[in-house]
């Protein structure tokens, strides 16, 4: 556990340059999470202060602490947890509200230890405020989720998920995500616009679950119903460096005809191109990534990798602490229950300085590294 404390006294967005299509919340609801005209407009809203500079607290004096848990799986490759956390403090920083932070982290597939630092959480004698959960996969954490959203001691917010269950008696107060139906149905726009039809193509998928559906799954069905494409091999590689690394080699050993390998997650992404590289595949094989990290941009301005779906990244944290002020306002009822990120889809066609420019604007807080 890693502690920090601070003491301090589209969706609905469009580029001025039209260098890539904006994922919006207007397609993903209707699509995926069916919303209510006053969810919309209230989602609508909310992004504006999420777009806008930090507004300072003028009616709310805060004179304690807040005290608020995270529990992700951040120690693995991507940076997408780190990033959160990031523009999270740092836009808490930028509304001088005073508080501090407890992280406990694990690694994507440590499902028990996520269990473990739930219960301490639960159990701390000094209650928190808010406590933020990115689950390492929604339904193997459902139990925790509903534990913590039972307590009235705090405020329990979901990252990387934006699919409440209605049979769950105990509900969290908020949803942060990027949705990957939106992602896949932008991948696929772009792949078969850029591929054509009847490609064969091999999948690293993450670890079964919504979001290994969402983001595999819609997209094999996307392509195959859209293009015909044939998905030739599919590969469980746990979202691991390692596991995309093992699909790459079974696939190019038993299926050379594949001509486009598509990932779940940045992790998988780095081992696959690995792999492909070694094998002195990389000039063959048409490779996505997921979620525009760091390391995918590295990778496309490289000449490695070739797509990937791109979420404006400092989106969720923002929105986070842009929650806490709102509870702090006494404004709840003005917070989404469903908050969704810009997405959008950065490739190896794009010149320097347009994947610069969402870079700058993903990476706001974060910052570019």
């Amino acid at each position: 556990m890693n502690r920090h404390i601070y003491n301090l006294s589209c969706l609905i967005f469009v580029f001025t340059c039209a260098m890539a299509p904006i994922y919006g919340v207007s397609a993903e609801t209707t699509l995926h999470s069916p919303q209510s005209k006053s969810e919309l407009e209230k989602l609508k809203k909310f992004q504006e202060t999420v777009n806008a500079d930090p507004q300072l607290l003028t009616d709310v004096v805060v004179e304690k602490t807040i005290r608020i848990a995270v529990i992700y799986p951040s120690t693995d490759i991507s940076d997408f947890w780190i990033r959160n956390y990031t523009a999270m403090t740092e836009r808490l920083k930028a509304l001088k509200l005073p508080f501090e932070v407890d992280e406990f982290t694990s690694k994507q597939i440590e499902h028990s230890l996520q269990t473990r630092h739930t219960q301490t959480v639960l159990d701390a004698q000094k209650a928190y405020d808010f406590v933020i959960f990115g689950p390492s996969e929604l339904a193997l954490q459902a139990a925790n989720i509903q534990k913590l959203a039972a307590s009235k001691r705090f405020k329990t917010f979901i990252w990387a998920f934006h699919t409440p269950n209605p049979t769950w008696k105990n509900q969290p107060d908020a949803w942060f995500d990027f949705s990957s139906s939106m992602g896949a149905e932008a991948l696929c726009d772009y792949v078969v616009k850029r591929l054509g039809e009847d490609i064969s193509f091999a999948v690293n998928r993450g670890i079964p679950g919504i979001t290994d559906t969402q983001r595999s799954q819609e997209f094999i069905d996307c392509v195959e119903e859209r293009a015909g494409w044939l998905t030739m091999y599919e590969h469980f590689g746990q979202y691991q460096k390692l596991g995309g690394a093992d699909g790459v080699k079974l696939f190019l050993n038993n299926f050379p005809e594949i001509k486009m390998l598509h990932n779940a997650n940045t992790a998988m992404t780095m081992g696959a191109l690995d792999a492909l590289r070694e094998a002195n595949q990389l000039s063959k094989i048409f490779v996505t990534g997921w979620g525009g990290t760091a390391k995918e941009i590295e990778k496309i301005k490289a000449g490695e990798l070739d797509a990937t779906p791109m979420r404006i990244s400092d989106d969720l944290g923002v929105a986070t602490a842009e929650a806490i002020k709102f509870h702090i306002q006494k404004r709840e009822s003005e917070i989404p229950l469903l908050y969704l990120g810009r997405i959008i889809v950065v490739h190896s066609e794009m010149s320097q300085t347009e994947l610069s420019t969402f870079t700058k604007k993903a990476f706001r807080y974060s910052g570019i590294k």
